[in-house]
């Protein structure tokens, strides 16, 4: 078994329920109360709900990683490994890009992401 892969499986696992609660909570409730026009605001729901998605997908893969011996593995959770580090760059840029005060806590999800992508960069070593 490898406990990086099983670390980062559930990391992931726990950032898409927080994902599904808070960010049902305090995003998607208020996007679909808005002005927005109604196509881009299904847009947007829509594309929260495949980030939910990935996110358990993306957990049931680094668990199924961290059981089984597969020959393409580490591959695979190279890819998501960057998959991860890409998602906490993005929130981190476009953080770091507003005029806020401590921009790097206003939008915390790449606190999130990070760690699953470490562990799993870590787990194929």
């Amino acid at each position: 078994m490898n406990g990086w892969f099983l670390a980062a499986g559930l990391t992931s696992a726990g950032v898409a329920a927080v994902h599904a609660r808070a960010g049902g909570r305090d995003v998607v409730r208020p996007l679909l109360a808005g002005n927005l026009p109604d196509e881009p605001r299904r847009v947007l729901h829509a594309v929260w709900h495949m980030v939910t998605a990935d996110l358990i997908l993306a957990a049931a893969a680094l668990v199924g990683l961290s059981i089984y011996r597969h020959p393409g593995g580490n591959m695979a959770a190279w890819l998501l490994a960057a998959h991860f580090m890409t998602y906490a760059a993005v929130f981190l840029v476009i953080s770091l890009a507003a005029d806020w005060s401590k921009p790097w806590l206003r939008l915390p999800q790449w606190l999130l992401l990070l760690p699953v992508g470490a562990l799993a960069a870590v787990g194929t070593l």
